[in-house]
Formats: structure tokens, sequence, C-alpha cells
């Protein structure tokens, strides 16, 4: 039988992959070697966050050989948020995201289509990641696997124990979900921009679950943010999504922390100043979450590793 043949009568995924890059082009081209082998072969859609490298030349190289891969380029940087664009360009039931130095295990998608088919109060499968060409795992798992949200709550059917964070190189989404809660936040752009969308979700009432079975792998870029200007984008966030979502008293706990960590440390800075500039725009999203919700986040509060973001492994 020939190529075109067998591509013909080829089982398609109900699952697209929405990457957003920017000038990681060789990373990117090793992101769609992996991608384009899986099976059934997923459709891929690479959101360009404004790139100056030959991002364009390698997906166009992918379609030239036959991958199911198609671009939309941005005129700008827009962070996080340029996966929204994905989301709303993709055709199947389901999205999976992978960062340009990432992609999934071969059965990890149509393990959570399962995932999805079987629970559909499950909007969101925070998958297992493991790490480097050796594969080990990373910290955010152990954090996930025990999250504190499962105690008392735990069902034999359940895939995995409920939480309210993940990587969001490692996630799977229902795709009517995410889009009817607005996906990504732009005010946040990037940084720990996975905590706002949880939130979202299950006050919007559906489940969002860590499954152990699902695995993505990440292999850190070489390009990435200097340690100190990505943590810095996370503390702006984690002061910003409490503005949006959490209780006034949290909101000035979270802006005095932050302030008191800049008057120690002038590194700090960055992140009180881009917090207050954006400030304005996130107090006009605010919405309060829910009192389970809001339960659930003070839980964490006392483990703040489950909040599922990483350590070290830190991506620009």
């Amino acid at each position: 039988m020939s190529g075109s043949e067998t591509s013909g009568c080829e089982e398609r995924s109900r699952t697209t992959v929405v990457v957003a890059t920017r000038n990681r082009a060789d990373e990117l081209a090793t992101t769609l070697h992996h991608l384009t082998r899986l099976r059934p072969r997923p459709p891929v859609i690479v959101v360009d966050n404004a790139s100056s490298d030959g991002t364009a030349d390698v997906v166009r190289r992918a379609v030239e050989e036959g991958a199911d891969v198609r671009s939309i380029p941005l005129s700008r940087n827009e962070g996080a948020a340029a996966r929204n664009r994905g989301v709303w360009a993709a055709e199947t039931e389901f999205v999976a995201f992978a960062d340009d130095d990432s992609w999934w295990e071969r059965a990890a998608l149509t393990t959570a289509e399962r995932i999805f088919d079987v629970h559909p109060d499950i909007a969101l499968v925070a998958a297992r990641t493991v790490v480097g060409p050796e594969c080990r795992d990373d910290p955010v798992n152990a954090a996930l696997h025990v999250s504190p949200l499962a105690s008392g709550s735990a069902d034999v059917d359940d895939p995995g124990p409920p939480v309210l964070g993940f990587l969001a190189c490692a996630a799977i989404v229902r795709r009517r979900a995410f889009l009817a809660v607005g996906g990504f936040s732009p005010v946040l752009q990037f940084g720990g921009e996975e905590t706002l969308l949880a939130f979202d979700l299950v006050a919007a009432g559906h489940r969002v679950v860590h499954v152990c079975d699902v695995i993505a792998h990440h292999h850190p870029s070489t390009r990435r943010m200097a340690t100190i200007a990505r943590r810095n984008l996370e503390s702006r966030n984690a002061v910003l999504t409490a503005l949006m979502r959490r209780p006034v008293g949290e909101c000035v706990r979270s802006v005095t922390t932050l302030v008191a960590r800049a008057l120690v440390d002038p590194r700090v800075t960055p992140a009180l100043v881009g917090a207050a500039l954006r400030a304005p725009t996130a107090l006009w999203h605010r919405q309060t979450l829910p009192p389970d919700v809001e339960r659930a986040a003070r839980a964490l509060e006392t483990t703040p590793a489950a909040s599922g973001h990483p350590d070290e492994e830190v991506r620009a």
C-alpha cells in the first residue's frame, strides 16, 4: 500500500496539539519531529509569537514533508495567551499543549481522550512530566500526586487526584470548557499563568485532575529566560491572580508580601512595578472565586508546591 493510501485511511486523532513558540526554531523542529510521529497523528497548530529566526521555515519544511501542521503567525509576542489562538483555530474536541521544547508520549493523547469520555466533568488533565533524555520526574509530579484537595474526595473510578495547578506544556483540555472560561489570561501574559485557568475551570463546575498515566516529555531549552526574571514574572502574576480572584484580605497579603520582598531585595522591584502597572486591568477583570474553590485555594497555601509550578526547570 502506498504512503498516500496509508495516510488516507489513517485514524484521525480527536486531539489537536497547540505549540506556542518564539525564536526557538531548532527546538521546535525536534518537537514537531516527535509530535508528527504520534499515532493517531494529531493535527498540530504552531502559534508563532513574532519570531525573528527560522521558525516559519521549520513549519514550512514540516508541511512539505506531509505533516498535518499549520502556523498562526502573530505580529507581537502575546505570551501564554497565544495558546488561545491555537485553541480557537482547532477543530477537535480536545486540545493538548506543548512548548517548543516538549512533546507527548506515544499513548498520552488517546489515554486522555478515554478519560474525558468517561468523566464528562473533567475539563483538564494535568499529565506526569518527565525531563530530559533520562526521563527523570519533574518535582511537580510528586506535589500534584499528593494534592491536599484529594483528601476525603477520592473515588475509585477517578483517574487521579483533583488539583488547582499544572504545567501548561503537560496539559490537555476539553476545548469547549477552555474557551468558555476565556483560556489563558492576557493580563498575565506569561509566568504562572496556569493557576488562574485552573481556578476558572473549577469555579465553572469542571474538574482538573492529575493523571500519572498521561506522560509529557520536557527537554528544557538552552534558550531560557534568566531565573530571576522568570521568578519576577511569577511573583507579579501571583499578585495579579489574587487581585482578579481572591478575597480582599488575600489581595492585601499578596501585595504587602511582594512590597516587603522588594524592599529587602532590589532584584524583585521589577515584579512589584509590573504588578502595579497591570493592577488596574486585573481589577477590571475581578470576579472572586466561589467559597468552595476559595477553600481549596487556601488549602494549597499550606503546601505551595502542590500549586503545580516548576522549581528549577524554568522555561522562557
